[in-house]
């Protein structure tokens, strides 16, 4: 991948994500110090719900570069879209039945995590 756009596109990605997972960090802490352990484990299954799935978009979505690449390009941010709506689906149902957690918790700590993924791509994305 020697695309310079491409690289540009893969840092932000990674800034985002570490900026996800501290995040992430921070809530499930919080959740565990306000709520005890069975708040950190449905508030770290949120978070996880929502840094999985981007990571997985993230490895698809910069597969492949360049002009001449273009169909395998769009093929592949198709299929890590799929792919991270499949894994969220997947990841909720898991939480919910496997893990017996709370749903409130989850969400918040889903949306939360999620929104910093967005705004993290906003500032980074807008710093040249």
């Amino acid at each position: 991948m020697t695309n310079k756009l491409a690289r540009r596109g893969l840092d932000l990605a990674k800034k985002g994500l570490l900026f996800q997972a501290i995040t992430a960090i921070v809530i499930t802490g919080l959740a565990g110090a306000a709520g005890g352990s069975h708040s950190a484990i449905s508030a770290g299954a949120g978070t996880l719900i929502s840094i999985l799935p981007n990571i997985v978009f993230a490895i698809f979505a910069f597969r492949y570069a360049g002009a001449s690449k273009n169909e395998l390009v769009a093929r592949s941010f198709s299929q890590g879209s799929k792919m991270k709506l499949a894994l969220t689906i997947i990841l909720f149902v898991i939480a919910f039945k496997g893990l017996n957690a709370s749903p409130l918790e989850i969400f918040m700590a889903f949306v939360i995590t999620t929104a910093s993924h967005g705004l993290a791509m906003f500032h980074y994305g807008t710093k040249e």
